[in-house]
């Protein structure tokens, strides 16, 4: 039987317009396409297929469902076969198990709560008295009911009680609130309290659009400005992409998407006529979004904030996107400009026009570094391939990477092929495979001396790595280029270290706070606490970590290529002996335990 995983995967990228526009004759009217019911057949447009929740309905007969649904009846076929036969229209390897999971969804329950509270917020904006502020700021930011309504924004009540108790009169228990991250505790054991209180919600819906969870900005002083839900069974800020639900089919048929940092951005993007937009739930996108998007199309424009912040995220989205094969431009703004106050004061028709203008992620990087005049002198131009290098090791498209070569070595001075073997030698991983989110990696830190950690588990070259960098803030820069959030396994220490990449070295240790989580808070409180002992060798351990981590990479891909070698022709498996080689060449290289000068500290 087909595993309920692709089925997910599959239904999330059918276009059911298009399917369903096979067999009947539709015509867009609002926010869904309409035509004469198949099943019944009618003659008058009674029949709505909606693609932002993937589903049909006929107001005459009753006949409703999604996609699969739709070809079962209409074609006549088994439940697998549909599948099958739009996976096929998707470009999806189906896979299947002996046996697909009985009975309802377990998430349903979570989904329909988050809708509920969906509805709940919606209805507090614009009819209760309490939404008035939330309102008028609204109207602020030139944000229009319609507009509004069409990402269904909401409102929480400052009453600590209001949604508690609405929520109980229609069903809905304490147990499942603090499931779906709604309710927190005050403290261990405490008294429950709603974790979004006083702010403008933005309903956040999975690529199926079920309900998953929210974003709730400040109306007001104080921190953090922005709040996200808690981590659920249906959320997972890491693995959602907002406005995704809506953009899907239009990205596909454009085949391509642009990419912004925040809500409000999606929000005034798609208002001004740019329905390919998408925005992560953080800063920079993590290797699980770029797979996400991969699956839609080959090409994005990166849309960023203009200052160094912004920039950080551009590059390090850019190389996300870059080793899932995908073509990345950048998007330049004028300073002091983000998307939303861009097309607020110019309009759709300007920021095409920046579209137009918009240059490949690398040349932008060479761009910088030009402007800045790094390309000056020997140390410059050494700082500048350090800063280049990860793209080159992040594209997996082996002619793109070629072109990058070429473009590195024109500007540098510097041999084409001395660049390639400086590449290979530093991170083989990167390239000849573009894999999905890395698993959790038990064995990373085999055989290490425990740090002084967090509460929390988590792998001692993770916490020793973040523990230097909070004391030693101008080493962060250097460390981010060769290591980055997406290569930790523990998610409250990636936050951290995202932070600490987004943040001016010189921003006070409070301001990181202010930029993570409520799990990342309490162990950042922890690693700030405790001082480097006097005559530790950060600089040295700091190497050390870096080098830890990095293996793993190339441990991972000896793996891949053990399981590759059974299946491999004969010269495919001459290939793969090699690079085995001169991968447990470099593994044995970077292994701390032979590096003298790695300790992590106790």
């Amino acid at each position: 039987m087909i595993t309920d995983e692709s089925v997910d995967r599959v239904r999330e990228a059918a276009d059911i317009v298009q399917i369903i526009g096979e067999h009947v004759k539709l015509k867009k009217v609002g926010g869904s396409w309409r035509g004469p019911c198949p099943f019944h057949q009618g003659t008058h447009a009674n029949f709505s297929v909606v693609p932002g929740k993937g589903v049909y309905n006929c107001f005459v007969c009753g006949e409703k469902g999604d996609v699969f649904t739709f070809l079962q009846k209409r074609l006549g076929i088994e439940f697998p076969a549909a599948v099958k036969m739009v996976a096929d229209r998707v470009g999806i390897v189906v896979e299947e198990v002996t046996r697909r999971r009985e009975g309802p969804d377990p998430r349903q329950p979570l989904w329909d709560v988050n809708a509920a509270v969906a509805d709940y917020f919606r209805t507090l904006l614009w009819d209760d008295k309490e939404g008035e502020e939330a309102r008028n700021y609204l109207a602020l930011r030139r944000v229009s009911r319609e507009v509004s309504d069409r990402f269904g924004l909401g409102y929480s009540p400052r009453d600590p009680a209001a949604m508690r108790t609405h929520l109980q009169k229609i069903g809905m228990s304490d147990e499942l609130l603090v499931q779906a991250g709604l309710l927190v505790p005050r403290d261990e054991g405490g008294e429950l309290r709603p974790r979004f209180r006083g702010r403008l919600i933005f309903p956040i819906q999975d690529a199926a659009a079920n309900y998953v969870g929210f974003g709730g900005r400040l109306l007001g002083p104080g921190e953090p400005k922005y709040l996200n839900s808690a981590e659920s069974p249906v959320y997972s800020k890491s693995k959602l992409l907002y406005g995704l639900h809506m953009a899907k089919h239009v990205i596909r048929k454009d085949d391509r998407v642009m990419v912004v940092e925040g809500y409000f951005d999606v929000v005034r993007l798609v208002s001004a006529g740019f329905d390919w937009v998408v925005a992560p739930l953080g800063t920079a996108l993590t290797d699980e979004q770029a797979v996400l998007l991969r699956r839609y199309t080959k090409n994005a424009f990166l849309l960023y904030d203009s200052d160094r912040a912004g920039l950080k995220a551009t590059f390090r989205s850019g190389d996300q996107l870059l080793r899932q094969g995908m073509s990345v431009q950048v998007v330049t703004l004028p300073d002091g400009e983000d998307p939303d106050s861009f097309v607020d004061k110019k309009g759709g028709e300007a920021l095409k026009e920046q579209l137009g203008h918009a240059i490949n992620v690398f040349e932008r990087k060479v761009q910088l570094l030009q402007r800045a005049g790094w390309f000056a002198d020997l140390t410059g131009k050494r700082r500048a391939l350090d800063r280049l290098l990860p793209t080159i090791r992040a594209t997996t498209d082996p002619l793109t990477r070629d072109l990058y070569l070429a473009r590195a070595s024109e500007v540098t001075g510097v041999a084409k092929d001395v660049l390639e073997r400086e590449a290979d030698a530093a991170a083989p991983s990167a390239r000849g495979e573009a894999p999905a989110a890395r698993p959790v990696r038990a064995a990373r830190d085999a055989g290490a001396s425990r740090a002084a950690a967090p509460s929390h588990a988590a792998p001692p070259a993770e916490v020793e790595l973040l523990r230097i960098l909070l004391h030693l803030r101008g080493s962060v820069e250097a460390a981010g280029e060769r290591v980055g959030p997406e290569d930790f396994t523990d998610p409250a220490l990636a936050d951290i270290l995202r932070a600490l990449l987004a943040l001016d070295p010189s921003a006070p240790s409070a301001d990181i706070g202010e930029h993570v989580g409520d799990e990342a808070r309490r162990v950042l409180a922890s690693l700030l606490a405790e001082d480097l002992p006097e005559g530790y060798d950060a600089e040295s351990a700091l190497e050390g970590c870096i080098r830890r981590l990095r293996n793993v990479e190339v441990r991972e891909r000896l793996a891949a290529i053990d399981r590759e070698f059974t299946i491999a022709s004969d010269a495919e498996k001459d290939a793969l002996l090699l690079e085995k080689a001169r991968l447990s060449r470099e593994s044995r290289q970077l292994d701390p335990e032979n590096y003298k000068n790695f300790r992590l500290h106790r």
